[in-house]
């Protein structure tokens, strides 16, 4: 939980509240449904919450955005966004029922009002979001794909609509056809050695209606 403060001292007590619940929630409901793997829970707040926070690292969503977290898994990135934006609203899709039941009851368990949840394949979801935000669910090609037709018309950030991808590792080859990304790395904003490879990949979609 210090680690969510050194780097988001300005959380307000009931968001410091939430962070905290986090891990205990987590914890019990991973005994029941395993989303997270038994090491990456005693490191919740380094991999998991911290890792999801660092898209607000490159951006501070509007108030009344628009966000889906596709593939969520656990709920990362979107509960730990949640948390941090309440003004904004979160769509959390997974095709694996057993995950959302984890998700959902944690969302219950923190009381978060901004969170709504489907078991559904992406491809099904008719609806236009601000950004859409996941982890490495799959290679950006595909994942572009995936979320075809799903980016809202109205610009509201300096930042352009479109993805925000959690990504490691080398993305030369996986980016060379997308020429409007552009790669935050993570290790410019946490001094930990776990993000010394990590990035945030903003690609700009534009609207198709």
């Amino acid at each position: 939980m210090e680690l969510i403060l050194k780097y988001f001292p300005d959380l307000t007590e009931n968001q410091i509240e939430q962070f905290k619940q986090l891990e205990l929630l987590y914890q019990d409901w991973n005994l029941k449904i395993n989303v997270v793997s038994r090491k990456d829970i005693d490191e919740l707040y380094l991999r998991h919450v911290l890792h999801a926070l660092g898209i607000a690292k490159v951006i501070r969503f509007k108030s009344d955005s628009k966000i889906l977290d596709v593939g969520t898994g656990g709920g990362f990135p979107g509960i730990p966004l949640a948390i941090l934006f309440p003004e904004c609203s979160f769509h959390l899709v997974d095709s694996i029922a057993k995950k959302l039941k984890v998700v959902d009851e944690v969302v219950t368990g923190l009381g978060l009002t901004n969170v709504k949840t489907t078991h559904s394949r992406v491809e099904a979801i008719n609806d236009t979001y601000d950004f859409i935000v996941s982890r490495a669910v799959a290679a950006m090609p595909t994942f572009v794909h995936w979320v075809k037709g799903k980016i809202a018309k109205k610009q509201n950030h300096d930042m352009k609509n479109g993805i925000l991808y959690l990504k490691g590792g080398d993305l030369k080859e996986e980016l060379k056809d997308y020429k409007t990304t552009t790669i935050y790395d993570l290790s410019n904003y946490y001094s930990e050695a776990f993000f010394e490879t990590k990035k945030v990949v903003h690609l700009p979609l534009k609207y198709k209606g």
